[in-house]
């Protein structure tokens, strides 16, 4: 049954506020029958669009038993309510329950919205993965040469799209494409939770997504992309798990997430090598704030390695990680071109790492052999200030490239207390140049200290992003499902 949306309200008098209320009461309350036993469901929910037609997932034959496949049901779902695009759009309600399916794709002006105690399983049948073509930003797949599954949660050339929830769970069960991954038995690159292409103004907020088959959310070529209080989880040790990847994107918020994870926390990418290069769409203008990362292996933040577009303008503060290899990575080599310049990262605390600081050179790993060897990286403008660590094994490693050095780094007001097993030498530094400031143990050389007096040196914008003014508001649903 085809539910009604209503859309927000701005009601200044407390009069008016009564009797929206007594409404809404009255609306969550009224067609309940005592022989008939329907659910009535209404309940209030920010997003950056409300929406004017609704339905659940169960009118159109879902079954939330946990074994029954309901891919058809949401394709059927989705395809039906995409007819109410441009009449003030539509979402899909998927009720308590346990919800096998395949891969579906979203449509514009459209919301995905999943019940507390609703669980998406993803399919382990491969026949419910279709095989798509590589981003063109990267030549191939991943894992393997050639095609990918399509991703859990997937959706191209859309406008205005909410995935959120009231915290209920994507459950992508990765730990058979981890073994296959593992055996090489994988025919292409693994699926991700959420693979969101080509879109602008995009929502994805109050999910729990576990145990992704390999990257968690993925919003690529896209802008105007806001990423709100997800909890990401999979085990440490689980191949590249990464928590949220935005690649090639412009304009995008993350804030308020935490993520344990088997690879990086938050990797910024914008494509590979050649194909990186000749595509061209940077990642640019991003926000990542009050962040909580734990990943042994990885990095809290990851800046590359595939960055061969360029990154630029990334901000990133309020951020809290405990036992992760790295806070903030920076991972190019020769033959990836590109450049990562303008990042700005502040109010940083941890604890337990392997390093603070760490920009790698050399990090390899290229896409084939058709990489331009005289494609060097530019690094510059990166600026760390007022950041605290405990329990550090070793302060910074930072390796430019021999007569191509990775210039403007700037750290200032940065403690770290050294582990009781950690380096002798907290510091090694290569073909970089830059500048510190109140920075304990005292940096390398080549990051020359300005005296206390110069603590405040780095020199953060003051000016906010565009994608701050990215506001969602309070919309209201009911919606009746047997």
């Amino acid at each position: 049954m085809m539910g009604f949306w209503n859309t927000p309200q701005k009601v200044q008098l407390p009069t008016m506020a009564m009797v929206v209320l007594l409404v809404l009461v009255f609306l969550c309350t009224n067609g309940v029958e005592s022989r008939k036993a329907k659910h009535v469901d209404c309940f209030e929910y920010s997003a950056i669009s409300c929406r004017a037609y609704g339905a659940s997932l169960a009118d159109f034959g879902g079954v939330g038993d946990g074994t029954t496949s309901n891919t058809k049901a949401f394709q059927a779902a989705i395809q039906h309510l995409s007819q109410y695009e441009s009449q003030g759009g539509s979402q899909l309600f998927v009720p308590a329950g346990k919800w096998l399916t395949g891969s579906f794709n979203l449509t514009s002006h459209f919301t995905l919205y999943l019940h507390k105690d609703a669980v998406l399983l993803a399919s382990q049948d491969e026949n419910e993965w279709p095989v798509i073509d590589p981003l063109p930003s990267y030549g191939r797949g991943r894992d393997t040469a050639g095609g990918r599954f399509i991703s859990l949660i997937f959706g191209t050339n859309l406008t205005d799209v909410v995935v959120t929830g009231e915290n209920g769970t994507v459950d992508g069960q990765g730990e058979l494409w981890w073994q296959k991954f593992h055996k090489g038995e994988l025919k292409y690159t693994r699926p991700y939770l959420i693979e969101i292409m080509f879109s602008e103004n995009i929502q994805i907020s109050n999910l729990t997504l576990i145990n992704s088959p390999s990257w968690n959310v993925h919003p690529v070529y896209s802008s105007n992309v806001l990423v709100q209080g997800l909890t990401i989880l999979a085990p440490v040790t689980s191949p590249n798990t990464d928590g949220i990847n935005p690649d090639s994107c412009t304009n995008t918020r993350i804030e308020d997430c935490y993520i344990v994870s088997g690879d990086d926390c938050i990797a910024v990418k914008s494509g590979w090598d050649e194909y990186g290069i000749a595509f061209g769409m940077p990642t640019k203008a991003l926000m990542i704030r009050r962040l909580t990362c734990i990943s042994p292996f990885s990095a809290v933040i990851a800046l590359g390695s595939e960055m061969s577009g360029g990154i630029q303008d990334v901000r990133a503060e309020d951020i809290f990680a405990i036992n992760t290899e790295s806070a903030v990575r920076i991972k190019t080599a020769v033959g990836r071109g590109g450049f990562v310049k303008d990042i700005y990262v502040r109010r940083m605390t941890m604890n337990t790492m392997k390093y603070v600081f760490w920009i790698a050179g050399d990090y390899g790993s290229h896409a084939d052999n058709g990489y331009d060897p005289n494609a060097i990286p530019v690094i510059q403008n990166i600026n760390y200030h007022d950041m605290v660590a405990e329990n550090v094994t070793m302060a910074g490693k930072l390796g430019g490239l021999t007569g191509d050095p990775f210039t403007g780094i700037c750290i200032s007001n940065v403690t770290i207390t050294m582990a009781k097993k950690g380096k002798k030498v907290p510091w090694n530094c290569t073909d970089v140049a830059g500048i510190s400031s109140g920075v304990v143990p005292q940096p390398c050389e080549l990051l020359a200290d300005q005296g206390p007096e110069k603590i405040g040196e780095c020199n953060l914008p003051e000016e906010s992003l565009p994608v701050d003014n990215m506001q969602v508001q309070l919309c209201t649903y009911r919606g009746n499902y047997l």
